[in-house]
């Protein structure tokens, strides 16, 4: 058993024009072989890219702002406190909707998180 604790200074922050991506916990980083995990922040007024993940699903956990998530053809309100699962290879993207930035944690079932964008 490998026991890792991530300090700040050893995260990946990746910057978009609608936010960024803080990784905690990822097989890059080398302090996990089955799992990502992050932190994400989308700013007011914007969205992430609608993409997907081939390799893993992702469950994301809203810890405060507000989001209309669009997940195949459905959209999903989603409010402080709320949790959605995507399974893998559903095309998905999270647009703010309230007057703060959104801030988010993400989770996973992959240490190598593919991406691809539509």
């Amino acid at each position: 058993m490998s026991v890792n604790v991530t300090h700040p200074k050893k995260i990946e922050i990746k910057k978009f024009n609608w936010g960024e991506i803080s990784w905690l916990v990822s097989g890059k980083l080398g302090n996990s072989e089955t799992m990502t995990f992050g932190k994400v922040i989308i700013k007011v007024g914007h969205s992430n890219p609608r993409h997907l993940h081939s390799n893993c699903d992702e469950i994301l956990h809203l810890l405060s702002g507000r989001v209309e998530h669009s997940v195949g053809d459905e959209t999903f309100p989603m409010k402080a406190g709320d949790t959605i699962s995507i399974p893998k290879g559903v095309l998905h993207h999270a647009k703010v909707i309230g007057k703060t930035d959104a801030i988010m944690v993400v989770a996973y079932s992959s240490p190598y998180r593919e991406i691809t964008e539509r």
